[in-house]
């Protein structure tokens, strides 16, 4: 090999990494469109069923069925909102953020029953709790509003953009075809089509799978909210069904909302008396729910949908979660199920991937 050749070597190895890493940027500039795409894929994901119920039984065309599917799903958005705001009116009265005076009051009487209560137990926590500086928290309020007012906004562009790509996702339904066989390496075409068309019925499956386990949370968590009387125990049992989307941590945070809800909604009531158990006794029902929705509600699905072992799904979200963080957690099953199918189309002899994909 001459020197010609070697330098010409060294020359094309670093174009490469210097496009590699220039994609790598740009995608990572790119992130929040991304992500618009991405949500969007899983909308239209879940919209096929609706839209092949439009299409075949009521007779829809095309692109009036996709209308529909739309309209459904901004009805669905609006809705949730909708019943978000008295949640959020009744907490802004519960914790009384327009009244310092009184919202001050109400605290330093929780410190004190918490004290009372701590101190039957030879434990002494009043001095900890007076050490808390509150002012510097309300002078740092200002500044949270303004964060939440721009953490709005970002959300109301999110979800205008990922609507309008959601819509033509839905109405053209071959576009990723035609983008995946001008891609494709040549003779290979029709691997791909058939892997991406088995990834698209595995993964509408599972996600149309998803919204029934977050019912049966739903069911189960407005029950127990509703039997100790909270208030709006709708809202509350769906934002934390809601947050179960994200494995293992999202309940965890749901358990904590739904503890944090029970007790402001009852700062009136006496804490040891009325708070302390009515609270433990909510924590005791979404425990047991939990315990319906791992044991019982997310095998089924998964095994059914993505036609994977539980754990196989286990250890997979333990992996993507070890990798890339809460994201990966969310991404795993998804991810891990086009990982499937793939080695199956294109290492169908292989006794590891026989094995793997064997129910597929």
């Amino acid at each position: 090999m001459t020197s010609k050749e070697i330098a010409n070597g060294i020359v094309r190895a670093v174009a490469i990494l210097t496009g590699v890493f220039l994609l790598l940027y740009f995608f990572y500039k790119i992130q929040s469109i991304l992500t618009y795409i991405a949500i969007a894929a899983v909308v239209a994901l879940i919209a096929r069923p609706i839209i092949r119920f439009f299409r075949k039984k009521l007779k829809f065309k095309n692109s009036l069925a996709v209308l529909a599917t739309m309209l459904l799903f901004v009805g669905i958005l609006f809705g949730f909102i909708r019943m978000m705001i008295p949640l959020i009116e009744k907490q802004s009265e519960n914790l009384s953020l327009l009244n310092s005076e009184q919202f001050q009051e109400q605290i330093q009487q929780i410190l004190v029953q918490l004290n009372d209560y701590f101190k039957a137990k030879n434990i002494n926590i009043f001095e900890q709790l007076q050490s808390l500086n509150v002012s510097s928290v309300i002078n740092k309020l200002p500044d949270l509003v303004n964060s939440f007012v721009g953490a709005f906004g970002n959300i109301v562009i999110g979800m205008l953009s990922v609507l309008f790509i959601s819509f033509f996702f839905m109405k053209d339904s071959d576009l990723f075809n035609r983008a995946l066989i001008t891609i494709a390496p040549k003779g290979s075409e029709s691997k791909v089509l058939k892997s991406f068309n088995t990834i698209k019925d595995l993964l509408s499956r599972y996600f149309v799978g998803l919204i029934f386990q977050i019912s049966i949370l739903l069911i189960l968590y407005t029950i127990i909210l509703s039997v100790f009387g909270v208030e709006n125990a709708f809202v509350i049992a769906l934002l934390c069904a809601v947050l179960n989307l994200i494995p293992y941590v999202g309940p965890l945070i749901g358990a904590f909302l739904m503890v944090f809800l029970t007790m402001t909604s009852n700062l009136h009531l006496d804490f040891q008396t009325e708070i302390l158990p009515k609270t433990t006794y909510v924590l005791i029902g979404y425990v047991f729910a939990q315990l319906i929705d791992n044991f019982v509600s997310q095998p089924l699905i998964f095994s059914r949908s993505v036609k994977s072992h539980p754990l196989e799904i286990f250890l997979a979200i333990l992996v993507f979660g070890s990798l890339f963080g809460i994201l990966g957690m969310v991404v795993a099953v998804p991810t891990y199920t086009a990982i499937k199918v793939i080695l199956k189309e294109f290492l169908a002899d292989n006794k590891i991937v026989q094995s793997l994909t064997k129910q597929l």
